[in-house]
C-alpha cells in the first residue's frame, strides 16, 4: 500500500514492545511483543541472511547484573514457505508474535538492554532493515554487594578535566582533517559539526553550494497515488467482466428467460412480480459475496496470498484450471451432487415469501457451478493475491452483481427479453473459448512453480511458444477449420462475431512473436516468466547505474544531467515489476539513458559500513551498521518516505526536479515523469 500524499509515506508494520516480569526471587524473562499489520510478515530468525532478507536479531549490548538463560523462544513457529525470487526456503510470522528470554539475576538491582534488528514485507512493499532498541531494569532479592569506595573528589575532578580537554583535542582534530582533505559529499562523515547535529549534515562536493542530504520540498511536487483504493476497484471490475462471461455460458442464460415468466406469471400484480425478481437478484449477489467473506474468515487475508504464491498451491491451481477447460472442451462435466440442488429446491417449494426466493436463487448457484466454478475459483485466486483483506468479497460482489444485472432488467422490461439471443450453438462455442483461456491461464500459475523449485521447463520462451500454439489454434477453430467431437463436425461458415474473435486471436498470437526474442510485452508482463529466464534476447543490456548516492551526483555535476534517484531492494518483487514492465520499455530506456544519470540505492544491502555511525532521528540515536542502514536513512530523512520502489529526479545540488514516482507499470504516466524532469533541469 502506498500513501496518499508524497509527503507521508512513512510505514511502520511492525511495531515493538517490551516488558520485564520476575518469575522467582533472582528468575525472571524478558518479553519483546511485535505487532505486525494486516497484509504484512516480519522475517524469523531462521532466515539465511546470505540469500534471504534481514534475518530477526535479537542482542543485549548491555548486561549488568544478569546472566541470559537459553536463547529467545517465540510464542508460535513461523510460517516456512520457498521463496522463488531467492532461490531458498524462508520463514515469517504474521500478525504478531512474542519472544521469550529468560535470565538469572546475579545483583540486586540489574540492567538489560535489547538492541532488535528486522525486515518486514507485503506483497507490494517492503521497508529497509530497522532498529528497536529498549532499555530494562529490575530488581532481585539478592544480598548486595559490598560497594566501591568512592573516588576522591579532587582525583575525580581532575579526571573530569582531563576527559574534556581530551575531547576539545579530538574535536580539533577532525575539523583539520576535514578543512586539509576536503571530504566532500560523504554526509556521513564524523565531522566536529555532524557528532552534535541532530540530523545528517553533509559537505557539499567542490563547485557545488548546496547540501546534498538537505530535505526536499514536495510543496509543488506530484503526490503519490493510493492503490490501495484502486487495486480494489481493479478487483470489482475484473470480477464483474468475468460475472458477464459468466453469464452467457450453457449454465446461467437459459435459466433467465425461465426465472423471469416465472416471476411475471406467478402472479397478477406486475409491481410485486419486479420485486420479486430483484430480490432474486440480490440473494445471488447475497450468496457469493458471502462465499468471499468465508473464505476470508477462514484462511485470513495473509494466508490467502501464501497460498497464492506458494509453489505446491500453485501446482494444484494449474491442474485445477486444466482440468477445467478439459471440461469446457466437452469431455465430461463438473457437476456438484444432484442431491443439493435437489435438496435446495425441495425447500424453494415448501418455503413461501423471501425465504423461498433466497432459495431458489441458491439453487441457481448450484446448477450453474459447472460453467461458473472454473471462472470463480480463478478470480477468487486473482482477488487474494491483491493482498487486501476485502479482496474476495469485493471480487464477489463484482462477480454477482453481474450475474445479477439480466434478471432484475428483464422482469422491470419484459419486452428486453424477445431481443434476446435464444439458446444455442453459440454457447458451446463460448464454452470452448473458455476452455482456451484457462488453459492459457493455467500456464501462469505453472510457471510460478517452475520458478521456485528453478525446474526451467517453463521458461519465457517455452511459455510464449505454448501461449502462441494456443491462441493460433483458438483462431483457426472459430473460423471452423475444427471441432471438438463432444460438440459435433466443424462448420465451416461462421458469422460476424466469431470472425472478429478469430482476428483478435491471431493478432494476439503475432503480438506474442517477437517476445521469443527478447521483446519486453509489457501488456502481459504480469503473466509471462520475467526476462532474465530467457535464454535468447535480442533486447540488450540495460543502462549503467551508481550505487552510491554521493558518487553519482558527482558523476551527474561532470556530465551536466539530472539525477534519477532508484530506492529499491533484493527483496522487493514490485522494483522488478517496475523494472521489466517500465524500465526496460524500448522509450523510457532511451530517454534514460540520452538524459540522466542514473543512482540505484539498495535499502537491504547487507554490506557493512567502514565503521557504525549513529545520527538522529525523531529525538533518539540511531545507529547505521550497513550501506542499506545509510540509505534508507538516506530515504526517510531527505523524502519522509520509507517504501519501495520509490523514484524522484534531482538535479546536480540534490533539489527535487520531478517525483515522488511509486509503484505503478505505466510507461504513458512514467514518461511524464521522466520529461518534467528533464525540463525543470533545463530551466
Amino acid at each position: 500500500m502506498v500513501c496518499s500524499t508524497a509527503m507521508a509515506q512513512i510505514m511502520t508494520p511492525v511495531k515493538w514492545s517490551s516488558k520485564l516480569e520476575m518469575t522467582g526471587d533472582a528468575e525472571g524473562q524478558v518479553l519483546l511483543t511485535a505487532s505486525i499489520s494486516g497484509g504484512w510478515h516480519m522475517y524469523s530468525s531462521d532466515v539465511d541472511p546470505d540469500v534471504g532478507p534481514q534475518p530477526l536479531e535479537i542482542t543485549f549490548p548491555k548486561l549488568d547484573g544478569v546472566e541470559l538463560q537459553g536463547k529467545p523462544v517465540p510464542s508460535k513457529a513461523p510460517h516456512k514457505q520457498y521463496d522463488e525470487m531467492f532461490g531458498a526456503d524462508l520463514s515469517w510470522w504474521t500478525q504478531g508474535v512474542t519472544l521469550t528470554q529468560k535470565f538469572k539475576a546475579t545483583k540486586p538491582e540489574f540492567n538489560i538492554d535489547v538492541m532488535l534488528r528486522y525486515s518486514a514485507c507485503n506483497d507490494e512493499n517492503c521497508v529497509p532493515p530497522a532498529r528497536s532498541q529498549f532499555s530494562l531494569s529490575g530488581t532481585a532479592k539478592i544480598a548486595a554487594a559490598p560497594k566501591e569506595p568512592a573516588k576522591d573528589e579532587k582525583a575525580k575532578a581532575a579526571e573530569d578535566i582531563k576527559a574534556k580537554e581530551d575531547a576539545d583535542k579530538i574535536a580539533e582534530a577532525v575539523a583539520e582533517i576535514v578543512a586539509e582533505e576536503k571530504i566532500a559529499g560523504d554526509t556521513l562523515a564524523l565531522t566536529a559539526d555532524s557528532v552534535a547535529s541532530d540530523s545528517l549534515a553533509s559537505t557539499a562536493p567542490e563547485g557545488v553550494g548546496a547540501d546534498l542530504w538537505a530535505p526536499v520540498s514536495f510543496k509543488d511536487a506530484d503526490e503519490a497515488e493510493d492503490f490501495s483504493s484502486s487495486s480494489l476497484w481493479y478487483i470489482f471490475f475484473t470480477c464483474f467482466l468475468g460475472g458477464l462471461v459468466a453469464l452467457f455460458t450453457p449454465c446461467v442464460w437459459p435459466m433467465i428467460p425461465m426465472t423471469v415468466s416465472f416471476f411475471l406469471k406467478k402472479g397478477k400484480d406486475r409491481t410485486k412480480s419486479i420485486v420479486d425478481a430483484c430480490t432474486y437478484g440480490l440473494s445471488i449477489i447475497v450468496i457469493y459475496v458471502a462465499l468471499g467473506l468465508l473464505i476470508t474468515g477462514i484462511f485470513g487475508a495473509s494466508s490467502l496470498n501464501a497460498l497464492s504464491t506458494s509453489a505446491v498451491c500453485n501446482i494444484i491451481f494449474f491442474l485445477l484450471l486444466v482440468v477445467f477447460a478439459i471440461s469446457f472442451f466437452g469431455a465430461f462435466e463438473i457437476k456438484l451432487p444432484s442431491s443439493w440442488s435437489n435438496k435446495m429446491d425441495a425447500t424453494a417449494e415448501k418455503t413461501t415469501g423471501l425465504l423461498s426466493i433466497f432459495f431458489m436463487a441458491f439453487t441457481l448457484t448450484l446448477v450453474s457451478f459447472s460453467c461458473t466454478g472454473p471462472i470463480i475459483g480463478t478470480l477468487l485466486v486473482e482477488a487474494a493475491s491483491q493482498g487486501d483483506l476485502w479482496g474476495p468479497a469485493i471480487g464477489m460482489l463484482g462477480f454477482s452483481t453481474a450475474l445479477a444485472l439480466p434478471f432484475m432488467l428483464f422482469a422491470m422490461f419484459p419486452t428486453m427479453l424477445q431481443a434476446a439471443p435464444s439458446s444455442g450453438g453459440w454457447m458451446n462455442t463460448l464454452k470452448v473459448v473458455l476452455g482456451f483461456v484457462e488453459l492459457a491461464l493455467s500456464l501462469k500459475f505453472l510457471s510460478v512453480a517452475d520458478l521456485a523449485y528453478g525446474w526451467h521447463i517453463l521458461d519465457r520462451e517455452a511459455f510464449l511458444a505454448l501461449w502462441i500454439v494456443m491462441f493460433a489454434l483458438l483462431g483457426l477453430y472459430l473460423l471452423g477449420k475444427f471441432n471438438f467431437s463432444h460438440y459435433g463436425p466443424a462448420d465451416g461458415s461462421i458469422g460476424v462475431v466469431r470472425f472478429f474473435l478469430a482476428l483478435a486471436s491471431f493478432s494476439f498470437t503475432v503480438y506474442l512473436i517477437p517476445g521469443l526474442w527478447g521483446a519486453p510485452l509489457k501488456g502481459v508482463s504480469a503473466f509471462v516468466p520475467p526476462l532474465f529466464t530467457q535464454d535468447f534476447n535480442l533486447y540488450g543490456e540495460g543502462f549503467h547505474e551508481y550505487d552510491d548516492f554521493e558518487e553519482g551526483m558527482k558523476a551527474a555535476r561532470e556530465a551536466g544531467k539530472p539525477v534519477l534517484i532508484d530506492f529499491s531492494g533484493f527483496g522487493c518483487v514490485n522494483c522488478r515489476k517496475m523494472e521489466g514492465a517500465v524500465l526496460d520499455e524500448s522509450n523510457v530506456k532511451a530517454m534514460i539513458e540520452d538524459n540522466f544519470t542514473v543512482v540505484k540505492l539498495m535499502v537491504d544491502e547487507k554490506k557493512e559500513l567502514p565503521e557504525p555511525i549513529t545520527v538522529k532521528e525523531y529525538g533518539k540515536d540511531v545507529t547505521l551498521y550497513t550501506y542499506g542502514d545509510r540509505w534508507s536513512y538516506l530515504q526517510r530523512y531527505k523524502f519522509n518516505a520509507n517504501a519501495q520502489p520509490y523514484y524522484v529526479i534531482l538535479n546536480d545540488n540534490g533539489e527535487l526536479l520531478s517525483g515522488p514516482y511509486t509503484y505503478d507499470e505505466n510507461v504513458a504516466k512514467f514518461s511524464a515523469f521522466l520529461e518534467k524532469g528533464i525540463k525543470a533541469y533545463k530551466k
